[in-house]
């Protein structure tokens, strides 16, 4: 008579268990009842977790589709702003019209424009127009524009804020045109964020 091969010992597949077993049938991965349970509540948990993330990424795909110029237009202005207090807060500029140093910890620095966006939408998102300036700056004194004249001609020089001064050009931003701007930015913010780290 053939001796029956007796299974080998198998490790509990519940987490907080893992005991070792000799399974009983086929395809049994947990020791008993109890954890079978846990490991079906762990799954059903999972599952939901998916299915709320995928119904989260079409809730976002169809607000993305909904948006407005307007609400692109703001995205785009507040990567563009981010990144920009990330190129200044890195190089260590001051404020770019009252010289002072910059508090970075908190809410008080604005990406200031030179020439505002009112009066020229054209530059709104034109790196050498924009600069980190403090709240009080752009805000209360109106973009210190005296003042921030003469910061920019120290870092860009006269030629160049000639040239913003003179530019009278037209622009218009697609809405294909501004998600490619806040994806650009986006991006250029991340590799900013990652030298600062390293």
């Amino acid at each position: 008579m053939l001796a029956t091969k007796q299974p080998k010992p198998k490790t509990c597949k519940n987490p907080a268990c893992r005991a070792s077993f000799v399974p009983q049938r086929l395809g049994q991965a947990v020791c008993n009842y109890t954890c079978g349970l846990a490991i079906k509540e762990v799954n059903q948990e999972k599952a939901r977790k998916s299915l709320a993330q995928v119904e989260r990424r079409e809730i976002k795909v169809r607000k993305e589709k909904l948006k407005s110029r307007a609400e692109h237009l703001k995205d785009t202005q507040q990567a563009f702003n981010e990144f920009i207090r990330w190129r200044d807060q890195v190089a260590g500029h001051p404020c770019i019209s009252s010289g002072r140093p910059l508090d970075w910890s908190g809410n008080q620095t604005d990406a200031g424009h030179y020439r505002s966006t009112g009066a020229a939408p054209h530059l709104r998102f034109d790196e050498r127009n924009c600069h980190a300036q403090s709240k009080a700056d752009n805000r209360f004194l109106s973009g210190n524009a005296v003042d921030y004249r003469v910061g920019l001609i120290a870092r860009i020089g006269l030629e160049a804020v000639e040239a913003l001064e003179a530019d009278q050009s037209v622009k218009k931003y697609t809405v294909e045109d501004l998600k490619a701007l806040t994806a650009h930015y986006r991006a250029k913010t991340r590799d900013l964020k990652k030298g600062a780290a390293a």
